[in-house]
Parts: structure tokens; sequence; C-alpha cells
């Protein structure tokens, strides 16, 4: 059984998700990637348990992040959802220049929503993060494109 059209488990899968047949090379294509893709996963898994320790301090505390009392259901959709964000936060602040009309615009939508606290926070990481230098700013000279 696939879990998505695109990647079948046999090539016989593929030929009735498509109803064409899948050459050898598409399908070789298909599990060398599905395989890099378990790898990575492997090693964020890593990368988010190391994360998990480093932020409660000690393992004898990593059973308090199974919030006991609380819904499993309820607290795997938090912890999906948190790492959804955190993702996309670590992703900005690696390169907030690259970054720096999409977070402007996002602050601009938060503020307009009348989100103004958090708007005001994505303001201040702009002012940090996205610091303009001298050469941004030059009119005169060469441009990039007349090279």
């Amino acid at each position: 059984m696939t879990t998505h059209p695109h990647s079948p488990s046999t090539t016989s899968d593929a030929t009735e998700t498509t109803g064409d047949a899948v050459s050898f090379e598409q399908v070789q294509t298909d599990m060398v990637l599905a395989g890099r893709t378990a790898a990575t996963g492997q090693y964020l898994a890593g990368l988010i348990a190391a994360a998990q320790l480093d932020t409660v301090g000690t393992p004898r505390k990593l059973a308090r992040d199974l919030f006991p009392g609380v819904d499993p259901v309820v607290v795997q959709e938090i912890w999906d959802r948190s790492a959804a964000v955190h993702f996309r936060a670590g992703q900005m602040a690696g390169a907030p220049r690259f970054n720096r009309d999409k977070l402007a615009r996002l602050q601009q939508q938060l503020t307009e929503a009348g989100d103004a606290a958090m708007g005001g926070r994505v303001q201040k990481a702009l002012a940090i993060a996205v610091q303009t230098h001298p050469a941004d700013e030059e009119s005169e000279g060469r441009a990039h494109d007349e090279w």
C-alpha cells in the first residue's frame, strides 16, 4: 500500500495509481529520494532530541514533556504545530537579510489585522537582525546587473 500516489512501493502499485507503466528509473529515483528524506528525518530527529534535553537541562526532567494529565492527541497537535512554527523561525533567523521583505510583509499584515503586539515584535526582529549596510543604500557606481 502506498501513502502517496507519487511514491509507489512497487511497480504494480504505481501502475494502478497512475494508470501508466512506471519506468525502472522512475521507481529507482523515487526510492532513492525517499531514502534520503528518511535519512534527513533521522538527522532532524536527533537534533530535536538533543534540543529537547538541552532545554530541560537533565534527562530526569524529560518526563515533563509528556504532559501527564493532558490528552495525548492534544499534546501531539500542539507538538506538531510548534515544530512547524519553530522550524520556520529557524529558517528566518538563519538568513534574515534574505527574508527581509517577507518579515516586513508579515509585520504589516499583523499590524493591519490589529495584532499590534505581535507586529511590534516582528518589527523589533527586523531592526535587530536586518541591519542595512551603507553599500545597500548606494545608488552611484555600477549596479549588480551591469557586470
